[in-house]
């Protein structure tokens, strides 16, 4: 079954705060991490946001199943930057035929490294812990954003997951038909490639019928309208956006003051 419910425990102290306090801590949290390459701001950001997670009703293995393409990316980033930094500074580490991996280039891959999972960790748990359709409401009712923007990302929110089950079923198949690569890591790609061109597609079909029925039934006419679940923005939500903000400034100050604070800007 195909389910889009939020993964942590609906008692949890932070899990039910409001979904727009949520995505702007998220959000304060992670940009203010944007302003520097060095490792150890993002570092600390790491290990608060692991710190908080039980405090959302996740657990850790939870995190580590929604967070992998994370942990992809971050492998790519460090073979990208071993194989083509343009500046290789500090003392080598690393020396086989054209590969030169220095002291220099690793710190700046471990600073990128760090960086992108610090600021891309709030918004895997913020999306895990919050229910779609409260999300909607909480964004029409507490941002005042428009509600055919809102209801059109919660029908995005919705589908995410049948991409998922469409693209086993392209697989399946593909492989029925007697299209599987094997071992071959060419043939692989080059399926892969296909299935991806054809679930976008499927995707882009999708959200046009989508987008028609949400037309016929008025989404685009100017007549106010209501929400079934009143979302509440209280003190508690306002203090755990300047909690956010504040331990954010707080990394960059300890970053500060042991002198590694790099700039994204120099």
């Amino acid at each position: 079954m195909i389910s889009v419910e939020p993964l942590a425990r609906a008692d949890a102290p932070l899990a039910r705060r409001n979904p727009v306090a949520k995505l702007a801590a998220s959000l304060v949290f992670s940009f203010a991490l944007v302003a520097t390459i060095d490792p150890v701001a993002p570092a600390i950001a790491i290990a608060v946001e692991l710190a908080v997670l039980p405090l959302f009703g996740l657990r850790y293995a939870t995190l580590a199943r929604r967070a992998w393409p994370l942990l992809l990316g971050a492998v790519g980033i460090v073979v990208a930057l071993v194989l083509f930094a343009a500046e290789r500074e500090g003392r080598t580490l690393i020396e086989a035929g054209p590969v030169v991996v220095t002291s220099g280039v690793l710190l700046t891959a471990t600073g990128l490294v760090l960086r992108m999972l610090a600021v891309a960790l709030p918004g895997v748990i913020v999306f895990a812990t919050t229910d779609a359709t409260d999300l909607a409401d909480a964004l029409i009712q507490n941002a005042k954003a428009p509600p055919r923007f809102a209801i059109g990302a919660l029908a995005a929110f919705r589908l995410v997951p049948l991409l998922a089950q469409e693209w086993q079923i392209i697989s399946m198949a593909r492989r029925a038909r007697g299209l599987d690569a094997g071992r071959n890591p060419v043939a692989r790609l080059r399926l892969f490639a296909s299935t991806a061109f054809t679930l976008l597609v499927g995707a882009i079909r999708q959200g046009t019928r989508l987008a028609v029925a949400m037309d016929s039934r008025g989404f685009d006419a100017g007549t106010p309208r209501t929400v079934a679940r009143r979302q509440s923005f209280t003190w508690a939500d306002g203090a755990l956006v300047l909690g956010a903000a504040l331990l954010a400034g707080a990394a960059l100050t300890v970053s500060v003051l042991l002198g590694t604070f790099r700039p994204l800007w120099s």
